[in-house]
């Protein structure tokens, strides 16, 4: 059963796809314009649903879910909202997964939030203390509204040009549109500013107790792996690491079926101490 909810967090609404039932796993989506939490996780909820429940907001700036007033967008407002959310929904243990900047969330939601996260995955992740921004990043984040913007993007995030379809344009296009006014005031230029905002410190890394899987893609051009991951697997305590041959920035959709299978093994462990 799926169920799509606003839930007010610290006064301000948050828009949520709220699926499945079984132990709690709260899904972050990343910063692509047009990036929605329905429509980054449709394909893994769908088939994860039977057995867990699947939390995916827009995160504040995304989708139907705005910035509250006075407010200004980064690692700690997403994080804060993420915590709020989970406490706002009466759940007190949860996984979280996070893509790209999701990812960057997650691990700092874990950091914040020790006693409630159990696990983390992070999916593509930004975070790496540092780690540049890419001219892929850039260009995604400078994208304009409309479908040369979403192709050019689209072309980005995937190594398999065939996914870039003209569906595929269309639906990002018209998602791109729609929260236009709202993402260009989230990562306006200079964009370095905001892969620094995105940072952990190696400190925040270091004091993460709960189990962490990074998920990769090889030819990830938005952040790169050899930039995005030694750092974590250098400072994390409990860490591992899969790389995804031939595959770039979002391993959820270009290798769903393995994605889905890794997260619901992981997923489904018993925490470690």
């Amino acid at each position: 059963m799926t169920a799509l909810r606003t839930v007010t967090v610290d006064g301000s609404p948050v828009h949520v796809t709220d699926s499945g039932a079984g132990p709690a796993v709260l899904m972050l989506h990343g910063s692509g314009p047009g990036t929605t939490g329905s429509g980054a996780w449709a394909t893994t909820a769908q088939a994860l649903g039977a057995s867990l429940r699947l939390v995916a907001p827009d995160q504040a700036g995304f989708g139907r879910t705005p910035l509250p007033a006075g407010s200004r967008a980064g690692l700690r407002l997403w994080t804060e909202q993420a915590a709020g959310l989970m406490d706002a929904l009466g759940i007190e243990h949860y996984a979280v997964v996070g893509h790209s900047m999701g990812g960057a969330v997650a691990l700092a939601l874990a950091a914040a939030r020790p006693r409630q996260v159990t696990r983390v995955v992070a999916v593509a992740t930004m975070g790496a203390p540092g780690a540049p921004l890419s001219a892929d990043l850039d260009a995604l984040w400078a994208a304009p509204a409309g479908p040369v913007g979403a192709r050019d993007m689209l072309s980005r995030l995937f190594l398999d040009q065939a996914l870039v379809t003209e569906a595929a344009v269309d639906a990002r296009a018209t998602a791109m549109r729609a929260g236009a006014d709202a993402f260009a005031s989230l990562f306006p230029p200079p964009r370095a500013r905001w892969v620094e905002d995105l940072t952990l410190s190696a400190q925040t890394l270091a004091a993460i107790r709960a189990p962490v899987l990074l998920v990769h893609g090889a030819q990830d051009r938005v952040t790169p792996l050899g930039m995005a991951t030694p750092p974590l697997l250098e400072h994390l305590a409990d860490v591992r690491l899969h790389v995804f041959g031939r595959c770039g920035h979002v391993p959820a959709v270009e290798h769903p079926h393995e994605f889905r299978q890794l997260l619901s093994c992981f997923l489904s462990q018993e925490r470690g101490h």
